[in-house]
């Protein structure tokens, strides 16, 4: 259904022209009829609608021709042919949406939890099934209740499973984005601050705990990946910020879950003070995203240190997020929402294409025991609209609250609720002037495996990023150390770091964007001789070179010595680059070794 705004002296010219603007088609594309068995055909002409008959709340039946495929019809009935047409137009669009890997492989998973049987409840044979041992529902409350420890949240993938698991499969299922804006298009009234109605106005909001989370698990890979960010914090005593490249992957412990798994943390332009953080303009973010990507690694949340020391001798904190302070700040929520806007979660239910977020919040903060915890949280999809549609505020002198804008000329805001207990254990509604964050935040375990899992093997430690406060850079120098740290270790081991790798993409000397894809390939395949392949390429001999004439450490000219050459062959002795796929080949030879076509 749809509705047309109209008054009773336009002419049926003019609505016919409305009709074809709001469903995109020319005006020869349908017809329209006073009567669903297609009697009382409204044709263009001067005739206003009040000499047709046409008064305020009819409903017109619209029939599309030619095959107008794309056609919605939202507030005029269509004929069976013409719903048929655009459930499949909408059907096509929907499975063209292309949604991340993990949620492919879950979609294609049963899901169901399966018991073994009781042997005291049950009453059947081996191969029957009753309500003690039939498999449950991946969304089963008391299942996940009972769980050790309990969990809070279904997963995101078994809630799909609850909306399309009833009788009709869940064929009428769209997941909805909160809107916080006036709907466009309304000419019924002037525009606001001058004229608002109901067709146009946003919806209250009343916030209500989100049962289902994007993210069940947090896992970093191992613990150098945790400790090598929190050498900042102990060497500076300032707070840290960093973003989590990793992948996303089963979580086996809750039906159909979805685990983020940490790889790597990248640390971006930034002041740190004690107690505050600001973000910088980065002018690597996109080459560290290509090269992320090329690793088989993307942007899976963020994480930000929030540390005062106890006691400098025995390494201790202070103990300072619990449930008589608060778990995020507002502002912290507000920077949360914002980031999982930034990156929404693909999904084909949704008639926008996506539908919240699966970038997650890590936070490093002292726990019970005053040793450094890590908590792991993300906002809800009604505090990502709030943030959205920029309706939400910190409280200067309470972190632990928001406020909600009132309206004002420039921007409507609605009415947002929360629900809360008064002391005779009523249901009490209260306007979210101010709010309590509790009811926007979903938290989220953070783990580290028993067994560590590394994805960058290097045991050397090359200079993290934006470090120049600390005496610690990037440059050939600290190129030459690392080189020299363990020259018994394989190359692929060698250069198996994430920040070394960044660094010879994005230094200004010697960049290697264009030429380093098969390095790159060797460290996500864990392919020894595709390394050794790149490592005879021109690039890095040139590499080699400049480490070995900043700081006087072993170049490739050593490697030769060690071999028992005479001299090291030159560009323009012996040693000779292909000119058609510049690699590196071995004094003598006329035959590229790489792709076996001749010299000249």
């Amino acid at each position: 259904m749809k509705r047309i705004p109209s008054t009773k002296r336009e002419t049926a010219a003019s609505f016919l022209k409305k009709v074809a603007k709001e469903f995109g088609c020319s005006l020869s594309g349908f017809s329209i009829y006073q009567n669903r068995n297609k009697t009382g055909q409204i044709v263009s002409q001067n005739k206003t609608l009040s000499l047709l008959k046409i008064k305020h709340g009819d409903m017109l039946f619209l029939y599309p021709s030619g095959g107008i495929r794309d056609m919605a019809a939202p507030h005029s009935s269509m004929s069976a042919p013409s719903e048929a047409s655009s459930s499949l137009s909408h059907s096509r669009s929907m499975s063209q949406i292309q949604v991340d890997d993990i949620d492919q492989y879950l979609a294609k998973q049963d899901g169901k939890i399966y018991r073994n049987r009781d042997a005291q409840l049950c009453r059947h044979g081996a191969m029957g099934k009753c309500v003690h041992c039939v498999p449950l529902e991946p969304f089963d409350e008391d299942y996940l209740n009972h769980l050790d420890p309990p969990v809070k949240h279904m997963s995101f993938h078994a809630y799909i499973r609850k909306l399309t698991g009833g009788a009709d499969k869940g064929k009428f299922v769209a997941l909805e984005n909160i809107s916080c804006k006036i709907r466009s298009g309304c000419e019924g009234h002037p525009p606001w601050p001058d004229g608002i109605c109901t067709k146009c106005q946003p919806s209250a909001i009343t916030l209500s705990r989100q049962k289902y989370r994007h993210v069940d698990n947090i896992m970093f890979e191992n613990h150098t990946i945790a400790d090598r960010f929190l050498d900042f914090w102990r060497k500076a005593g300032s707070q840290r910020m960093g973003y989590l490249y990793g992948r996303y992957t089963e979580h086996k412990d809750i039906p159909l879950g979805i685990r983020a798994e940490v790889a790597a943390i990248y640390e971006p332009p930034q002041i740190g003070t004690q107690n505050s953080l600001e973000l910088l303009e980065d002018p690597k973010e996109a080459m560290v995203e290509e090269i992320a990507a090329r690793l088989g690694l993307y942007k899976v949340g963020w994480i930000f240190t929030d540390l005062l020391s106890e006691d400098m001798r025995k390494g201790t904190v202070w103990y300072t997020r619990n449930k008589d302070s608060y778990f995020l700040s507002a502002e912290e929520c507000i920077m949360a929402g914002y980031f999982q806007n930034k990156h929404p979660n693909p999904c084909r239910l949704s008639p926008d294409g996506h539908f919240g977020s699966k970038f997650v919040t890590v936070v490093a903060t002292g726990g019970p025991d005053n040793q450094v915890h890590f908590e792991g949280y993300q906002v809800s999809n009604q505090c990502m609209a709030l943030v959205r549609d920029e309706c939400l505020l910190p409280c200067r002198h309470a972190p632990e609250l928001g406020y909600v804008k009132e309206s004002s000329t420039g921007q409507y805001v609605p009415d947002v609720f929360y629900k809360d207990k008064d002391k005779f254990g009523n249901d009490i509604t209260f306007l979210a002037r101010p709010l309590p964050v509790e009811y926007l935040i979903i938290d989220i375990t953070t783990t580290f495996p028993k067994d560590p899992v590394y994805t960058f093997t290097s045991t050397c430690r090359f200079p993290i990023e934006n470090r120049d406060m600390l005496g610690e850079t990037q440059d050939f120098h600290s190129l030459a150390s690392y080189l020299s740290q363990s020259p018994s270790e394989c190359f692929l081991a060698l250069v198996s770091d994430f920040h070394l790798l960044l660094f010879l993409v994005t230094n200004e000397v010697m960049p290697l964007r264009e030429s380093i894809g098969l390095l790159l390939d060797a460290v996500k395949t864990s392919n020894e001789e595709l390394a050794h392949t790149w490592r005879k390429s021109e690039q890095w001999a040139t590499i080699e070179q400049l480490c070995g004439t900043v700081g006087g450490q072993p170049s490739i000219a050593d490697d030769y010595a060690a071999m028992g050459e005479a001299s090291i062959p030159t560009s323009s002795s012996a040693m000779w680059s292909c000119p058609h796929c510049t690699f590196m080949n071995q004094p003598g030879t006329e035959l590229c070794e790489m792709c076996s076509l001749p010299r000249s």
